[in-house]
């Protein structure tokens, strides 16, 4: 019996009732799916609270779950949503202390310093990474989700393409596209 086949007899084991069935499914993809939300939440604690938020989320929602995927990837597409809307709550949310800029920008300085790049360089660093952030951010959505869980999610195009919902040369064309517009933000930074 394959992995699909054990998950969806636990799963249908779940929406009869058995609470102990998702206990299993609970133990098997806990540790997976605490990575997925670590890719998108940097606080440890928090990505514990977020993943017992995707198992929640998950259980209640299981009466739904038809088996047309495998259960691992619905689960994933729930940890997505969830670290993503973490995420955006988060964002809302008043830092716990005030950081004064001027002490930020010193500590910040004087790591950079000692590990021998010189402030011209990390400049430009800083500068690359924020411009990668902000053309990602302004691709449209199916060209930004293909492209983050092929690189920050280490996906293969079969599983994006399960995860997505459409055939794999769509997958290859979202990616291609993503690739091209972030090169050509990034390209005039890099010319001489």
């Amino acid at each position: 019996m394959g992995v699909k086949q054990v998950d969806q007899q636990l799963v249908e084991q779940v929406q009869q009732g058995d609470k102990r069935a998702y206990d299993l499914l609970v133990r098997k993809y806990q540790h997976r799916i605490s990575r997925v939300v670590a890719r998108y939440v940097d606080d440890a604690s928090e990505v514990l609270d977020v993943t017992q938020e995707v198992f929640i989320k998950a259980y209640r929602a299981l009466a739904g779950f038809r088996g047309d995927s495998a259960f691992y990837t619905w689960l994933y597409r729930i940890a997505i949503n969830t670290a993503r809307n973490h995420l955006i709550d988060r964002g809302r949310r008043p830092p716990d202390s005030d950081i004064d800029a001027d002490e930020a920008l010193q500590s910040g300085m004087a790591v950079a310093l000692q590990s021998g790049e010189s402030p011209e360089r990390l400049l430009l660093r800083d500068e690359i990474e924020a411009t990668i952030h902000r053309a990602i951010e302004e691709l449209p959505e199916e060209l930004r989700s293909a492209i983050t869980l092929r690189e920050l999610e280490g996906l293969s195009y079969e599983d994006i393409a399960t995860v997505m919902g459409c055939p794999i040369g769509t997958v290859r064309s979202r990616i291609f596209r993503a690739r091209e517009a972030i090169e050509r933000r990034i390209k005039p930074l890099l010319e001489p």
